[in-house]
Parts: C-alpha cells; structure tokens; sequence
C-alpha cells in the first residue's frame, strides 16, 4: 500500500495539533482533521475506526465525494459490500464522472457478484482515465469472472429495475461492446434457442417493459433523428441498449439450459460419491481455491484463513500423480495464508509462510512465484517496524521485475524505509528512481507519492529549494486527482519547507 501519509506523519500529528480556531472557522479544520483522521487509519487498516472518523466528518460537510469513497473502501475491506456500494454512490450523486467514485462502485459491485454490471464501470472509468492501472487490471478481473461464471448457475446476472445505471450518453458504447463479446464468444459452443414472446417475458422480468419501450422509440421517426450531447446518433444508442437486453435474454437463456445440465451432473456425482468413489481433486481444487479469492477480497480475512488451511491440508494428502503441479499449489496457499496471518497481526506465522513460498518457488524455479514471496516478506517486515529486513528482501526482488507498476511500487517502498531509518541520501536516490518510474506509466497516484517521498528526503538532507519543488509537483499531482486530504496534508508539509526556503 502507498505510504503518503506515512511520509509526512509528522505533519499530520501537526494538523490535529493546532490551536482552537474562532468558532466560524472551526468546522473547516475539523473537517479536514477528521479526513486525515481516515485515511490514517485506513492505512494502518483500522477499518472501523475510520468508517467512524469518516462518518463524523461526512456530519459537518455530508455532500463531500472523496470521505464516501473513503468510507466505502473501509466498508469493503470489513466484508459489507452493500455498504460500499451506497457510499460510492452517495459519491457519485453530484459529479457523475468522479473518476474515483466510479472505481469504488466497480469494486463494490464486483465483490457483489455483480460481475457485468461492475465491468461497466471499469469500462467507463477507464474512458475517464485512462492512465490508470487499477480501471485496466479491474476490467480484466471482471472479464475472467463473467467468462468463468458463463455457463455456471451459481452466478446469475441479476437485471433488476430499469435502464438508468446506463447513462444515455457516448460512454457506454465501449462496455455493452465488451459484455457482448464475452457472450457471444461462449454462445458460440452452445445451439441458439428460439425465443417466443413468452418466454423472453419470462426471462428479463421487469427488464422487458424497457425492451418494449424501446422498440416503440424507435417506431418515432423524428426522435431518432436528433442525436445525444455527445454527438451520438439516438437511434444508434436505442439499437445498442437493445443488444444488450438481447445479450441478457441469451445469457439467461443458456444459463437455464445449462442449470439442467448442472443438475444431471450433480445428481450422477451423488451417484458416484454413494457408490464411495473418490472425488476428483481438479474440480474441489478450483472451486475452493474461487472461494477462498473470493473472501480474502471482499474483506473476510479469517473466513479466508480457515479456507485457505482446510484445503491446504487436503492438498497435502494428494499425490503427485493425482495434481502434478502440488508444490505450485501449495506454495500459492502458502502465499494466501502468509497475507491473511499478516492482516491479522501475526508476524511470525506470517513470515513462516512466505518463506515457506519462497522455497517452493525456487524448487519449482517459477520467478513470478519467487518475486511473489519476497515482495511478500518485505511487506511483513515493513509493517511491523523492521525495515532494515524489509530493505533486504525488497532489494532482491529488483532484478526481477520487469518495469512498470511492480518498480514504481518498489522503488518507493525501499526509499521509505530508508527514510524511517534516517538514511536521507538514500530515501532521496530511490524516491528519485520510483517518479522516473511513475512517469513511464503516467501513473498520477504514484507520481504524486515519490515526489512526497523525494521532498520529505530533500528536506532532511537540507537541500530547501529541490524540497520545495518536488512538494509543489506532488500537490499538482493531488490537486489532478481531487484528493483533498492529500492535498491538505502535502501543503502542511510545502509550508514547513517554504519557512526553510523563503521566495
């Protein structure tokens, strides 16, 4: 996780340090102390603390859209999605293009199940900003869950109420396209039912009242004619919500084919399984493994754990010859437990697992696997206070990545650490080599985090003026993600420097 407000913790414990301020000025300093207040003790996962600290800032300034979005990661990370999703909502109500409410909607939805309704908003996300990895590697992950669950009764795609979560604009144009690729991909192994009226009735539900407006609309030969604010062609948009709603009925459609099919299978499995014959590890493997992602990303740490160690167990009582990759498995389960124990406080335990990764990693020669491990063991070190460990690992891991992301992560881990070690020069070398990495990517997030970590290292060594800079470059980074808290935050620490610096 991002350490900006590790950083320049010196200068928040200053904000929610200051002197009373007259009464009419008050509830603004409040505001923005209470903000601090969340993000600080999001980032030292005090989940419950900082929906609390959220909530009594929402109470001053109830419209601000980045304390929902704050509130709603806290919601996800303690397993109440439903709650997430509100907050991204409520976010969203006033600037239907905050870049960041739409991300936090996508992820709450995602962890719904809402698969296809979650790529939409990556999708749309994405259009906004495009630099962004979390828009880019959120539509991947909802596009493997939409291909897995095609087919599968055990995730339907819920069509409830009416059309108003597609805004009737140009940005849609991109994510019905790619829900309609991921269906008719798999539509193509499956024979095409013919739909009555019936029966499409019977599938969309509520949905096919708009299917039937629709069609109407496009009987209204002027009113196609016009075209939407974006410049899209109304008769074109029509046509596209309507593909959708085909798309839909065909899904629905399928699913209900392939539900009896499911049911015959599991009622010959039954069969199989009253005659004692013995379950076929591929299958438990993969579903378990579905489950167990499933918990530890929605925020159900323990229930993830228990999973994680129930299989672990079963995997071990394998043959090699019944699961050929066994140590590739075991060693990813090792990993998971490693994370889950970490977020539970346990170090130690933490620390066995990772290691335990590592080594099966290095037995099966998988580098990702290997990088995987001691990315892993430094983020334990790291927060639990020994960073000089930290250092070490991560300092193994340089070689390799490959670029991109995983180095602007990692070169600004490492200079961090160096800074809670008070090695300035070297807290500044790697703070310098994480924004040149920042700038590769265009990643706005971390190019604002480097240049904190670059002027807070700048600023210990003395050197005012390149201090001053790179705050400055760091606020405009800020200021372009609307991240009000960090901008409070780094103009503190800009103001402390310019006492140094005077222009």
């Amino acid at each position: 996780m991002p350490k900006l407000l590790y950083a320049i913790e010196n200068v928040i414990t200053q904000m929610s340090d200051t002197e009373e301020k007259p009464k009419d000025q008050q509830p603004k300093g409040v505001f923005s102390n209470l903000m601090a207040e969340g993000d600080w003790l999001y980032s030292k996962a005090e989940y419950k603390k900082a929906i609390s600290s959220y909530a009594s800032a929402l109470a001053i300034k109830p419209e601000d859209k980045t304390c929902y979005v704050g509130r709603s990661r806290c919601y996800l990370m303690i397993g109440q999605p439903q709650n997430a999703l509100k907050d991204a909502e409520a976010s969203l109500k006033e600037d239907k293009f905050f870049f960041k409410g739409l991300y936090q909607k996508a992820e709450a939805l995602f962890c719904m199940g809402e698969f296809e309704f979650a790529l939409v908003f990556y999708h749309r996300g994405k259009k906004l900003r495009p630099q962004m990895q979390e828009f880019r590697l959120g539509i991947q992950k909802a596009q493997e869950a939409i291909e897995n669950s095609v087919g599968s009764p055990s995730v339907k795609l819920k069509i409830e109420g009416d059309l108003t979560f597609l805004q009737k604009d140009q940005e849609n144009t991109q994510p019905i396209a790619a829900i309609q690729n991921l269906t008719k991909q798999k539509k193509k192994t499956t024979q095409k039912i013919p739909k009555s009226e019936k029966t499409t009735k019977q599938l969309l539900g509520e949905f096919y009242t708009d299917k039937k407006y629709l069609e109407n609309l496009l009987k209204d030969e002027d009113l196609v004619k016009g075209k939407t604010k974006g410049g899209e062609r109304l008769q074109d948009v029509i046509h596209g919500y309507l593909s959708y709603i085909d798309s839909c009925t065909e899904f629905r459609t399928q699913e209900k084919a392939t539900g009896a099919q499911e049911k015959e299978r599991k009622e010959s499995q039954d069969s199989k399984r009253r005659k004692d014959a013995p379950l076929e590890p591929a299958p438990l493997l993969l579903e378990s493994l579905d489950n167990i992602d499933a918990a530890l990303t929605c925020g159900n740490t323990e229930g993830g754990l228990k999973k994680a160690q129930e299989l672990m167990k079963t995997v071990q009582g394998w043959s090699e010859k019944e699961v050929p990759n066994k140590k590739e498995v075991l060693a990813n389960l090792h990993s998971c437990i490693g994370n889950a124990l970490m977020d539970l406080g346990d170090m130690d335990k933490a620390i066995q697992h990772h290691q335990k990764d590592l080594e099966l990693a290095k037995e099966c020669e998988l580098p990702d696997a290997m990088c995987r491990a001691l990315e892993n063991i430094g983020r334990v070190y790291a927060q639990f206070g020994r960073f000089t460990q930290a250092i070490e690992f991560w300092e193994k891991v340089i070689p390799l990545t490959h670029g991109g992301l995983e180095q602007t992560w990692l070169f600004h881990e490492i200079g961090w650490c160096h800074l809670k070690l008070d090695r300035h020069q070297d807290a500044r070398d790697y703070g310098v080599r994480s924004v040149a990495a920042a700038n590769e990517i265009a990643d706005e997030k971390w190019q604002m985090n480097a240049n904190v970590l670059v002027a807070q290292s700048e600023l210990k060594l003395g050197n005012f003026e390149s201090s001053v800079s790179h705050f400055e470059t760091a606020l405009t980074q800020a200021k372009l993600q609307d991240d009000s808290s960090a901008m409070n935050a780094i103009q503190k620490a800009l103001d402390e420097a310019k006492q140094h610096f005077p222009q």
